[in-house]
């Protein structure tokens, strides 16, 4: 899937050129449709609005180092949609989860054959998350400048120091990317990656379910009614969000809808008594619907109301026995050099520690193999853990 026909490499790279035509960016799309990869990054803001706002695309192939200027009133993205589309070259990120997202909603479609360099260099031993710049610096020696990392990238005209700073997120990332390849190789690792990049282009994870909002708030009650009072807000501020397209918190704080749950207000006045919220949001339009959402949550007859997330005793998981599944994870990570946190999450040891014959997916494919089918033998006994000089050991019984 990601034999790119590599080529060896230097420092050097192009002096960037900055696009601001339909014309230009056609060009050096059809020319980048040709490479075997090519690697983007994006400039975007969305600190006043639920959608980002896409400023900046950076573009780079063997020839090619390009800053397009999204906003730019003479240019039209079509052929950029085009490129992504193309299932020839490889589209190369580095934390790509945004960008994608950008894309999916610009173009409709998530870009096709994606590679993160971030999770690549997890399965390849860098450690968790690891950013851009310390990446850069540990596969390239070369050190990026961030001094516009916190730019207002909508505001015109760029600074010849910005566009610099946005060409180096995809100059650098051509000799990441054909080094982590090397190494994964050589580890026989790809296929490893490429059942990552496949979570990554479906669709569905970059949408969000109003439904499930309120999930993020980690609400515990035993108030069915409040619960389904807040499912209900939580679920109207997603919307309601998406709609006037500002960020969710500067509609209504998370910290808001608990407390206005308890109050169930069933009018504009008893709203305004709820701290924060102010008589022109009660009375307006979003008041109107928020009102509306409560009023629906307590019609809500009592045998349909939402269960409590409250576990029962014998449902919670030992916790001496997800602190020895976290020592296992850790041991086997250490001696495979691979990030614990891309082989199982904290729920997935939970799980684990709670019936490890369920669905997990720790039990699947390459984690399993890695640490699933140990942490099931460790559970039942079949295996232990000793400590051998400065490292924990395996033990079978």
């Amino acid at each position: 899937m990601y034999d790119t026909g590599m080529t060896q490499l230097d420092s050097t790279f192009p002096a960037p050129v900055f696009i601001t035509t339909t014309a230009e960016l056609a060009a050096l799309c059809a020319r980048l449709a040709a490479e075997p990869y090519v690697t983007i990054d994006t400039e975007f803001m969305r600190e006043k609005t639920y959608y980002p706002e896409l400023c900046v695309v950076q573009l780079a192939g063997a020839h090619d180092v390009a800053v397009v200027d999204a906003q730019a009133q003479a240019i039209d993205l079509a052929p950029l949609a085009a490129l992504m589309a193309n299932p020839h070259p490889v589209k190369v990120f580095h934390a790509c989860r945004q960008d994608i997202e950008i894309f999916l909603l610009l173009f409709g479609a998530v870009p096709a054959r994606i590679f993160d360099t971030q999770i690549a260099a997890m399965v390849a031993g860098f450690g968790d998350q690891v950013g851009y710049s310390e990446l850069v610096s540990n596969l390239t020696g070369a050190h990026i400048d961030k001094a516009h990392r916190f730019s207002d990238w909508s505001a015109r005209p760029l600074t010849p120091a910005q566009v610099t700073y946005a060409a180096a997120d995809v100059t650098h990332l051509r000799i990441v990317y054909e080094r982590l390849l090397t190494r994964l190789q050589a580890e026989n690792r790809m296929d490893w990656v490429a059942e990552e990049m496949a979570a990554l282009a479906d669709p569905a994870t970059y949408r969000v379910d109003p439904e499930r909002a309120w999930e993020r708030l980690k609400l515990r009650t035993g108030n069915r009614r409040q619960l389904a009072i807040v499912q209900a807000i939580a679920a109207w501020r997603e919307r309601e969000a998406q709609r006037i397209n500002i960020p969710r918190q500067r509609l209504l704080k998370d910290e808001q809808i608990p407390e206005i749950a308890a109050l169930a207000p069933d009018s504009a006045d008893a709203l305004t008594r709820a701290r924060g919220i102010s008589s022109g949001f009660a009375t307006g339009k979003s008041g109107t619907g928020l009102l509306a959402a409560i009023a629906a949550a307590k019609a809500i007859p009592e045998d349909a109301l939402p269960r409590t997330e409250r576990p029962r005793e014998r449902d919670r998981a030992s916790p001496a026995l997800v602190s020895l599944l976290k020592v296992l994870l850790n041991a086997r990570a250490e001696q495979n050099n691979v990030a614990a946190r891309l082989i199982a999450s904290a729920d997935d040891i939970e799980a684990l520690a709670l019936d490890d014959a369920a669905d997990n997916p720790a039990l699947h494919g390459w984690r399993a193999e890695m640490f699933g089918t140990d942490a099931q033998k460790l559970i039942r006994g079949e295996i232990a853990l000793s400590a051998q000089g400065k490292r924990v050991k395996i033990v079978s019984i």
